[in-house]
């Protein structure tokens, strides 16, 4: 392990990432609830307004792949100041937004601020902490984080009930410039200048052709999009599954939200104690069971029922279980690949995720929304798709460390 100078302590340290991770989720999740506000005092069409959404998730996919290669190059506590002051200044825009296209683009400028914190965040773990202990923290920040899902869709839904759909933007808006008072005063910076890269059209093509070309991080970070790909395709179908479906009203949106975020809680916490007590290959595997058992009787119940409000919720909570034990042991696989040049790989990783969530809330989740049984399919083949990436790359890098151990027989 190293050690930063900060004084904050790894609790601390967790808490600061975590609230910049939170940005996402509140981003998203907070006026799910306001659409059809949003629609009516925008005089837009629902398709309109679910593309802001899409926007953001496009902007967010792209920038990501920036936010790395710029903390490794001007340092990490920078990208993050600067990052929450864009995003400040956007969420004041939407809350002013008089038409649904400057939404669209105050949306799109919001995506390329967010995802700052989150992606330059597991750097940062990753720059102070080594093994079970960068992963025991990662599970930390993950159960502080998850609050915010918890949270968001319900605080939406009260402030479209008492309020306007505008307030929660200016929510976002004193959010953000309180948490860029934390972050200046008390986040370290974990990347001297010394240990910083050049920030050269050369250095970056070689550096993300370097990721982009192995085989091994599309397995693993396509591993973790594809997991996350199944619980954000009923996020991004929240509207339709909450009020269509289980026919509750824009304040409860908690019932879907609160068993996807107590399976994240608890199955970070669970990751949190299971650090460095049984190989990230089993834990992995145990995560998949939990993933891919949920789908199944998500499936199997909605093919003989109609949806109701406990069975139809309930498998999001073991989904989220099992995609939470996943995700530490398989991000810091995935960091571990390129160490030189971690930021850009996080940034990668974190794009990934992104564009995946993108097409499933632009594309996806339009064309399954109609139907729960659907919607429980779509997130059966992400957690397949989820499973056979994991394990042929397991295969693969067993592959390559059994030529690389022949080759030193050979040499000797």
């Amino acid at each position: 392990m190293k050690s930063d100078s900060s004084g904050l302590g790894r609790a601390g340290l967790a808490i600061i990432l975590a609230a910049l991770a939170m940005l996402g989720p509140f981003s998203i999740d907070t006026y799910l609830p306001a659409f059809p506000s949003i629609q009516a005092g925008l005089q837009a069409t629902p398709l309109e307004v679910q593309q802001t959404l899409t926007a953001y998730m496009l902007s967010f996919a792209i920038m990501t792949l920036w936010h790395g290669a710029l903390s490794d190059a001007f340092g990490r506590r920078n990208v993050i100041l600067v990052a929450l002051a864009v995003f400040a200044v956007a969420s004041f825009g939407c809350a002013s937004a008089h038409s649904i296209h400057y939404l669209w683009g105050f949306r799109i400028l919001q995506g390329i601020s967010a995802g700052a914190g989150m992606v330059v965040g597991r750097a940062i773990i990753r720059d102070l902490y080594a093994g079970a202990q960068a992963e025991r923290l990662l599970s930390l920040v993950t159960m502080i984080f998850s609050i915010a899902p918890a949270i968001a869709p319900i605080l939406g839904g009260w402030i479209v009930v008492f309020m306007s759909w505008r307030a929660i933007f200016l929510l976002l808006f004193g959010y953000t410039i309180a948490l860029w008072l934390a972050c200046f005063k008390l986040l370290p910076e974990s990347l001297p200048k010394e240990k910083r890269q050049e920030f050269s059209a050369e250095f970056l093509w070689e550096s993300y052709a370097k990721v982009f070309k192995s085989p091994l991080f599309h397995l693993k970070a396509g591993t973790i999009a594809f997991n996350f790909g199944g619980l954000f395709l009923y996020i991004s179908a929240a509207p339709v599954f909450i009020t269509q479906h289980l026919h509750l009203g824009a304040d409860q949106f908690g019932w879907q939200f609160i068993p996807s975020v107590g399976g994240i809680f608890l199955g970070a916490l669970t990751a949190n104690r299971l650090a460095g007590k049984i190989s990230v290959w089993k834990q992995v595997s145990i995560g998949f069971c939990f993933l891919i058992g949920a789908s199944l009787f998500n499936v199997a119940f909605h093919l003989f029922s109609v949806p109701v409000l406990f069975w139809s919720v309930m498998p999001l909570f073991f989904y989220t279980f099992g995609m939470s034990l996943v995700a530490p042991g398989a991000t810091l696989l995935v960091l571990d690949l390129f160490p030189s040049i971690r930021g850009i790989v996080a940034s990668c990783q974190s794009a990934s995720v992104t564009l995946i969530g993108a097409v499933i809330a632009g594309v996806v989740a339009p064309l399954l929304d109609h139907s729960v049984l659907a919607l429980a399919a779509g997130q059966l083949a992400c957690a397949l798709t989820g499973a056979t990436l994991w394990y042929t790359g397991r295969a693969y890098w067993r592959s390559m460390t059994a030529q690389k151990q022949n080759a030193w027989e050979t040499v000797g």
